[in-house]
């Protein structure tokens, strides 16, 4: 049969007379991608105390659901995750929260899916928190902390939740805080909270967790020059990683370097002498003689009262920090300060008039504003 004849209203060049002998047929429609008798089913919105029992539950389904609430934008799903916040603080406060950084490459990922196999073999419940770098043209992340993570990935004890930083440092430590809460009402009695590098990302995440852990290499040449001493005086414990094979020589003079390094601060409030230890994440070589070493800070903080007084002091210092940011929003979000501060922009690029005066005079605005509204 001629396809010409079944489908006349396809044309193909090579039935044409001139091509004797010579047919197209007709090709086999393509079924749809997608399945036409499947119906989606919106998953339901779950109420605050329904997420809070699934939560204090265990269920791992439920509590990632809450951790996007948390980190969601929508005015809605924030009140819902305030509310379940505050039904889950009274059961919080009872796990130990160990902040680890370093640079690019020292093996973070690898080594907390070792310290986190140590630790569950003693018992309890690993919750991984791994603030993931965004980028600044696309704004996405790969949030591939799990690939690195294989065997925490798959065990039944260990939560592994990577979030996105999306430019806003400040904004992801908010919302990081807000899921150590949520992982303590599940039981979860360690949490590990993963930062994006060496920078300031690590201010805001000593500003959240009882022990702060430098992880560092040897033979890249910045054992001393390249740790900045912000970093330094905030980590409890240094550990020198890849110490196994033809550079453990090296990794123990990077030891003794950070050791004498360390001698030259003051003593940090908690009484603690930082330490340095060794160790190889990719053999497993040296896990125990660190765990031990943060052991020993908490017990030592435990003791003389420090780790309350921390936990008092986050406290207060966020406080104040979501005073800032709802203040920093509300004035931003101002359509007549939108306006006003577009217009004092061109002045100030047009050389009429100075930054500072222009800022005074915005502020000045806004607080008018404000008293006017009042009265």
């Amino acid at each position: 049969m001629d396809c010409q004849e079944t489908n006349e209203h396809i044309h193909h060049p090579e039935n044409d007379q001139q091509y004797a002998g010579l047919q197209v047929n007709a090709g086999v429609e393509q079924p749809p991608i997608i399945n036409p008798y499947l119906k989606r089913r919106k998953r339901p919105q779950l109420s605050a105390a329904e997420y809070v029992e699934g939560i204090r539950n265990g269920n791992t389904a439920v509590l990632g659901q809450a951790v996007t609430l948390v980190e969601s934008l929508n005015p809605e799903h924030q009140i819902i995750a305030q509310e379940v916040i505050e039904k889950c603080l009274p059961f919080t406060g009872r796990s130990q929260r160990i902040g680890i950084t370093g640079v690019p490459g020292a093996g973070k990922s690898t080594s907390i899916d070792v310290f986190g196999i140590h630790v569950l073999e003693r018992g309890g419940k690993l919750a991984v928190l791994a603030i993931d770098p965004s980028s600044e043209r696309s704004k996405g992340s790969i949030l591939g902390d799990k690939t690195r993570m294989e065997r925490l990935a798959v065990h039944p004890r260990a939560f592994i939740r990577p979030s996105p930083s999306a430019g806003s440092l400040g904004g992801v430590a908010r919302k990081t805080r807000e899921t150590i809460v949520l992982c303590e009402a599940a039981g979860y009695d360690t949490i590990f909270v993963e930062t994006v590098g060496v920078g300031q990302s690590e201010i805001a995440v000593h500003s959240m967790v009882d022990f702060f852990l430098l992880i560092q290499l040897a033979g890249t040449g910045d054992e001393l020059q390249g740790i900045k001493r912000g970093i330094m005086e905030m980590a409890d414990g240094i550990v020198i990683n890849k110490a196994d094979g033809n550079n453990i020589e090296r990794a123990e003079l990077a030891a003794a370097q950070f050791r004498n390094a360390l001698h030259l601060f003051p003593l940090p409030p908690s009484g603690w002498t930082p330490e340095v230890a060794t160790y190889s994440g990719y053999y497993e070589l040296n896990i125990d003689k660190v765990w031990d070493m943060i052991d020993r800070y908490f017990d030592h903080v435990r003791n003389n009262g420090y780790f309350s007084e921390r936990r008092r002091q986050q406290e207060r210092y966020w406080i104040t920090e979501t005073i800032n940011d709802q203040l920093r929003a509300r004035f931003y979000s101002d359509p007549d300060v939108q306006q006003l501060l577009a217009e004092k922009q061109g002045m100030v690029l047009g050389n009429r008039q100075s930054s500072f005066v222009a800022a005074s005079e915005v502020l000045s605005f806004y607080y008018n504003k404000m008293r006017n509204q009042k009265s």
